[in-house]
C-alpha cells in the first residue's frame, strides 16, 4: 500500500516538475534588450526564471522541448524598474524625531497589496519602496521584486534580510523635513543634524573596528547606528529627496564629507547644475509632472530635465513617486524625455538598466540578457507610443499580467472603484 502511494505522488509529481524546468521560447517580436540593437523577429530563451539565450531568429537554436510563445508584431523589453515608489501600503518613522535610520519600511508593507497588481499593468517588475520624505531620516527602503507572496520576504532582492542588505537608507532635505521641534527648523540646521548623526555614526564605526570581534570590547548594539555604519561602509545606498539647486548640492556636500554613496531623487532642478551632478558622479533619479500643482519648491520643474542630465554626462533615471504619477502610465515618462530633447536609447534605459544601477541590480535585472532574471513584458507596440498597451508582464519566468484576462484588464483600466472594491475583498478574506 506503501509503495502504490509513493508511485501515486510520483506521477502526480513528475507532470509539475517538467513542466517547471521547460524551457520558455518566445518568438516573432521585435526585442528590445536595452544592453544592445533590437532585434527584429527575435527570439529569448528563459528556463528556471532566467534568460539562456537572446538573439534573432536565424542565430538562436530553439530547445527541441521547449513550450513555444508565438509573439509575432510585438515589442518585448525588460520589465520595468521604478527607483522611486511608494505602493504596498507601507510607512516610516513617526514623529518623536526627526531621524529614524533604525525604521524598516520591510515590517509594514502589505505583500497583497492591489497596488503591486496595478503596477504589474504598468509593466513594473522591480521597485524600490521607500518611506516618506517628512523627516531627514524616514528609515530603510525595500528593493522588491513583484513576485506572488504571502510574507514580504518572498518579494525581496536578498535571501536573508536579517544578513544581507535589503534596501538602501531614505533621507530628505528642503521643505518637507522642517518644523517644529524635534524637527529642524532652517535648512542649515537640517544639515547640521544630519552631519551630528553621521559623526556619531563614524565614532560608533571606530569602536567595532578597535573591538576586532571581541565582545566585551564591542559598543552596546544600536539598530540605528549600524544602518548608518552599513551607508558609511558603502553597503547601504542612500536615496535623497530633494527638489531645489541649493539643496540638492547640499546633499552631494553633505555625501562627499562622510564618503557615503548617494542617488538624487526628484531633483525639479537638476537642470540648473547638471555639471556640478555629473562632475559629482552621482545618478539622478528624476520624476515628470505633467499637472499643475504641488509643492512650491518643485515649481521650476521642467520636462528637459532628463535631456539636460544626458547631455552632462549624468546617471539618469524616472521613477513614479507612486502614487503621485500612475504606474500604469510609467512608460509615459520616457516619452516625454523624448519630447524634451532626450535621446530614445537613454530614456528606455532611465526606465531599466540606470535604475537597477541605482539598487546595485544592474547584474539581475534592467536588460535581456543571458544569465539574468526572465522579468520583461510584452508591448503591442512602440515602448514610447501613447497608443501602445502593455499586453504581458513576466517575472521570473512567471506570467504576473495578462491584458488578456478580464480580472487583469480591470487592473490597468479601472479606476478607483476597481480597487477599493478589491481592497475590502482582500480584507474580508475573499481575495
Amino acid at each position: 500500500m506503501k509503495r502504490l502511494i509513493l508511485l501515486s505522488l510520483l506521477v502526480i509529481s513528475i507532470p509539475s516538475l517538467v513542466s517547471a524546468q521547460q524551457p520558455k521560447v518566445f518568438t516573432g517580436a521585435k526585442i528590445i534588450p536595452i544592453s544592445g540593437e533590437a532585434i527584429a523577429n527575435g527570439v529569448m530563451i528563459i528556463e528556471d526564471g532566467k534568460i539562456t539565450e537572446v538573439g534573432s531568429q536565424a542565430n538562436v537554436k530553439i530547445p527541441s522541448n521547449a513550450k513555444t510563445h508565438d509573439v509575432s508584431g510585438k515589442v518585448i523589453m525588460p520589465g520595468l524598474v521604478d527607483s522611486h515608489s511608494h505602493i504596498g501600503g507601507g510607512s516610516g518613522g513617526d514623529r518623536s524625531a526627526a531621524m529614524h535610520p533604525d525604521v524598516r519600511i520591510l515590517d509594514s508593507i502589505d505583500p497583497r497589496s492591489d497596488t503591486f497588481k496595478k503596477a504589474l499593468a504598468g509593466g513594473i517588475t522591480t521597485v524600490n519602496v521607500l518611506p516618506g520624505s517628512g523627516h531627514l531620516m524616514s528609515g530603510q527602503t525595500a528593493y522588491l521584486k513583484l513576485r506572488k507572496a504571502n510574507q514580504i520576504e518572498e518579494m525581496l532582492f536578498v535571501d536573508n534580510p536579517k544578513e544581507q542588505v535589503a534596501g538602501g537608507l531614505k533621507m530628505a532635505n528642503g521643505t518637507n523635513p522642517i518644523g517644529d521641534g524635534p524637527f529642524p527648523g532652517t535648512r542649515a540646521k537640517s544639515a547640521s543634524m544630519v552631519r551630528e548623526l553621521f559623526i556619531k555614526a563614524q565614532n560608533y564605526k571606530e569602536k567595532i573596528e578597535k573591538a576586532d570581534g571581541d565582545p566585551d570590547k564591542m559598543p552596546s548594539r544600536d539598530i540605528g547606528m549600524e544602518t548608518l555604519v552599513e551607508v558609511l561602509n558603502g553597503e547601504r545606498i542612500v536615496h535623497n529627496h530633494t527638489h531645489r539647486h541649493d539643496d540638492i548640492l547640499t546633499a552631494i556636500r553633505l555625501a562627499e564629507e562622510f564618503d557615503y554613496r548617494l542617488v538624487l531623487h526628484h531633483v525639479s532642478e537638476a537642470w540648473k547644475i547638471a555639471d556640478e551632478i555629473a562632475e559629482a558622479d552621482v545618478p539622478a533619479s528624476i520624476i515628470v509632472l505633467d499637472s499643475p500643482g504641488g509643492k512650491m519648491e518643485a515649481v521650476n520643474i521642467k520636462y528637459k530635465n532628463g535631456a539636460v542630465l544626458e547631455d552632462a554626462g549624468v546617471t539618469v533615471g524616472y521613477h513614479t513617486d507612486a502614487s503621485i504619477t500612475d504606474t500604469r502610465l510609467f512608460l509615459r515618462s520616457g516619452a516625454f524625455g523624448v519630447r524634451a530633447g532626450m535621446s530614445r536609447k537613454a530614456a528606455l534605459k532611465a526606465l531599466t538598466i540606470q535604475n537597477a544601477k541605482m539598487m546595485d541590480l544592474q547584474n539581475r535585472v534592467g536588460t535581456l540578457e543571458e544569465g539574468k532574471d526572465a522579468d520583461f513584458i510584452v508591448l503591442s507596440g512602440n515602448p514610447l507610443s501613447v497608443y501602445t498597451r502593455v499586453q504581458q508582464t513576466w517575472v521570473e519566468g512567471k506570467k504576473r499580467f495578462d491584458l488578456s484576462n478580464p480580472e487583469d484588464q480591470e487592473y490597468a483600466t479601472g479606476g478607483y472603484n476597481v480597487f477599493e472594491r478589491t481592497t475590502q475583498n482582500h480584507h474580508h478574506g475573499r481575495k
